[in-house]
């Protein structure tokens, strides 16, 4: 069986990043097209954006803005050029956020992902992602096709009916969530039905713990988690070496301290941001508020690109105090107006009736001085007094919360 999806999973990571950023610059330009890039992107050269650090010094889209955005000028928040009829579907998220889907072949890049799965030309999928007006359903489903497979749109619910789609078709392969595999495998032992076709599956949408891992793997399933997003489709992905999440082709991600487009150091844990190459619907630096670690070197199973842990909780760790917010964004001026300074965390608790804070902050050249003029730095960025503490280099927990709120 070939290991690969195609050549382009086991080149040079050298060749695979001087492809990505030669494309960059005339996906820049596409994008410029569309209004509210041109607004964000004014005054950039994007023939200059050839480098991951030149792609840094551009701002940053959060996924959280998008449903203001999208509210304000419809159906696309001006992200994009193209007017509606030239896509193949449209659909809505929450928020709401308008979501197209292009015409080419496999455009939400999830054949990949199948295929890494062990999912091939002529199997039968059972697709039970959601088909109503969300992507998702629609996301495996053309990915699926893509690869060759050919797909039961079976949606979530109705086990009956399922069991009975089952049984003819006899599908070797499940897509949808982690939760309603298990919820369909339960249903069919109490029935007694017979669902022994399907042999493997690719989840995604909720967490899989190590639990129902064992649990599904001692069904007889073996499974892979995904990581993908209504707006991307899929970003990264679990392998036969089950090492991390490969990331997929076709996309640049960054790992950025939370709250800024400034990257992390490597391994540190920080937001996932993604630029994509596709010129008809571009996204260009979206922060999805996700938290990630990148792992060091290529795959075991020989795919060269970047891994990252996986989903690691939220990035968003804005809070109140005293009745104002506070953001990691806040946190990291701080930390750029004293660069002595390593890891850096806003410890938000109560002191009697009264919120308080604590920062806490990474030094090798601990002073009195210096955490006065930390203090006085705290107080000037987000306008409330507070404590410093400083602590040694590497003491702090590499788990990218930058506020953790302990009230």
């Amino acid at each position: 069986m070939t290991a690969h999806y195609d050549a382009l999973e086991t080149r040079e990571q050298a060749a695979r990043e001087a492809e990505l950023f030669s494309r960059l610059p005339g996906v820049l330009r596409s994008a410029m097209t569309a209004p509210a890039y041109a607004e964000r992107l004014r005054g950039f050269d994007p023939s200059a954006v050839t480098s991951r650090a030149a792609l840094a010094s551009l701002p940053v889209l959060r996924k959280s803005e998008l449903p203001a955005l999208h509210k304000a000028s419809m159906p696309f928040g001006g992200f994009v050029a193209a007017a509606p009829g030239s896509f193949a579907r449209l659909f809505t998220s929450p928020g709401p956020i308008f979501e197209p889907e292009g015409r080419q072949a496999d455009p939400w890049r999830g054949a990949r992902a199948l295929f890494a799965a062990g999912f091939r030309q002529g199997d039968v999928v059972l697709n039970t992602f959601s088909y109503h007006l969300t992507p998702g359903g629609f996301i495996f489903d053309s990915s699926a096709r893509a690869l060759g497979c050919a797909v039961i749109p079976a949606g979530p619910g109705s086990t009956e009916q399922q069991f009975e789609l089952i049984e003819a078709y006899r599908p070797v392969g499940y897509s949808g969530t982690p939760d309603f595999l298990k919820i369909l495998l339960d249903a069919a032992a109490s029935a007694g039905r017979d669902v022994s076709s399907i042999k493997r599956a690719l989840v995604s949408g909720a967490a899989f713990p190590p639990s129902l891992q064992a649990e599904i793997k001692a069904r007889g399933i073996d499974a892979y988690q995904a990581f993908g997003t209504a707006d991307l489709g899929l970003i990264a992905f679990e392998t036969g070496a089950r090492d991390g999440m490969v990331v997929n082709e076709d996309l640049i991600m960054e790992i950025v301290k939370p709250g800024t487009g400034d990257p992390v150091a490597p391994g540190d844990v920080g937001e996932i941001v993604v630029t994509s190459l596709d010129p008809h619907h571009p996204w260009i630096r979206l922060a999805l508020g996700d938290l990630t670690a990148a792992l060091p070197g290529p795959s075991p199973c020989g795919r060269t690109n970047m891994r990252i842990k996986g989903w690691m909780g939220r990035a968003d760790q804005t809070t109140k105090v005293k009745g104002m917010f506070v953001r990691p964004e806040q946190v990291a001026e701080i930390g750029k107006r004293h660069p002595a300074l390593g890891r850096l965390r806003l410890v938000v608790t109560r002191q009697g009736e009264t919120d308080a804070m604590t920062l806490k902050a990474e030094t090798a050249a601990a002073s009195d001085s210096l955490r006065e003029e930390i203090a006085a730095s705290l107080r000037t960025v987000t306008k409330l007094g507070g404590a410093v503490e400083l602590v040694s280099s590497g003491s702090l927990p590499n788990d990218g919360k930058m506020i953790a709120d302990e009230r």
